[in-house]
């Protein structure tokens, strides 16, 4: 099958500013649970796989000291607090909380953390203990969308700002938090449907390996994958769905558990590399071979890099973990009493067989 003009196109993103500039620009403009974590530390690899935002939209909403509620402050003399969701089995998760913790350290700024150990009420009364603690900014990566209400009451008790990482709290900007730092979830699912029709022909039974319940990246990259192919591919039908919790034992679970109840079954869309590189086990244990099933993931760890290389994987969208200088750069720019976007979208890259070999370094 040709696929080389149709991965060229895919490859191509929109124009993205550098750190500095985008923060600056968006005050103006309106304002591993794995086998090898490690990353490639020169400085050209470490630019390239740093995030780079969106150029921002004219007219987007910002946030200010004084819309929020407080006074300017000086990061380097505050202390950060920064809540992790999930245990630090999966590769996303040690790159995010790495980030942050070295790029507190760059600057020289106090940080407190906490890791919920993927419970919610944990991860509750974690905010809660920073706040105890003496924190006077947070950052969080939360576990679900809903239920903040007690930790959004208690920051702003303190006057405490809150940026939101990776996953959306269901509460108003500029209000109850300052900014939210993420991909384009919607996008990222319309990428993968591109990279599965692509892969599939457009024709064919496919299966989702759903993300955990309960917060916005599992409901946008799934809703993002079925718009796309209602539009673009119609005669390839999702006639599977089962959460996979974003773990790669259960994603091996239900894969399993697919290819016994659907044995037809062409492709599977996992909404994270680590339920996809379950599904490559589940695969393989049931005498696959690589090409057998497509595989599509979004996320951009290694190992699943690796298993495009290999030949298991069809593609990955990547959706880029490390926040650190971004999350920081927005409070240090935020307690200075300048704009701030309250969305802040991050430009995500892709892996496809075209370009994984070569870009394996950049990946986490």
């Amino acid at each position: 099958m040709q696929r080389t003009t149709h991965r060229r196109r895919l490859l191509a993103r929109p124009v993205v500013v550098s750190l500095a500039a985008a923060v600056a620009l968006t005050a103006t403009s309106c304002a591993k649970s794995e086998d090898d974590t490690s990353s490639d530390t020169s400085s050209s690899a470490a630019a390239d796989a740093a995030q780079k935002v969106a150029s921002p939209a004219p007219g987007g909403k910002t946030c200010t000291v004084d819309a929020y509620g407080g006074g300017k402050s000086d990061l380097k003399n505050a202390t950060v607090g920064f809540s992790q969701s999930e245990k630090e089995a999966n590769p996303f998760r040690i790159a995010e909380t790495q980030s942050i913790k070295d790029e507190a350290k760059k600057r020289g700024v106090k940080l407190l953390t906490a890791n919920a150990q993927s419970q919610f009420s944990k991860q509750i009364s974690d905010v809660q203990d920073l706040l105890a603690k003496g924190a006077d900014l947070l950052v969080i990566a939360p576990l679900n969308s809903d239920g903040w209400d007690p930790v959004l009451q208690a920051a702003a008790a303190k006057k405490v700002p809150i940026v939101t990482i990776d996953r959306k709290i269901n509460a108003t900007a500029c209000k109850d938090y300052v900014s939210f730092i993420a991909s384009d979830f919607v996008e990222q699912g319309r990428r993968a449907a591109d990279q599965m029709i692509e892969a599939t022909g457009g024709k064919g039974e496919v299966a989702i390996l759903l993300g955990s319940a309960g917060n916005n990246v599992t409901t946008e990259r799934t809703k993002g994958f079925k718009d796309r192919i209602a539009e673009k591919a119609p005669d390839l039908k999702v006639v599977f769905e089962q959460t996979g919790e974003f773990a790669r034992e259960k994603g091996q679970q239900v894969t399993e558990q697919l290819i016994q109840s659907k044995p037809g079954i062409k492709g599977i869309y996992a909404e994270n590399d680590e339920m996809g590189l379950g599904a490559v086990a589940a695969l393989k244990g049931a005498g696959k071979k690589a090409g057998d099933v497509e595989i599509v993931t979004v996320d951009g760890t290694r190992n699943a890099v690796q298993g495009i290389v290999d030949g298991w994987i069809s593609g990955v969208v990547e959706s880029n973990p490390r926040f650190g200088p971004l999350a920081f750069q927005t409070l240090d720019t935020f307690t200075k009493g300048e704009s701030v976007a309250q969305d802040i979208v991050i430009e995500d890259g892709a892996y496809t067989p075209d370009n994984a070999k070569s870009g394996i370094g950049k990946a986490y």
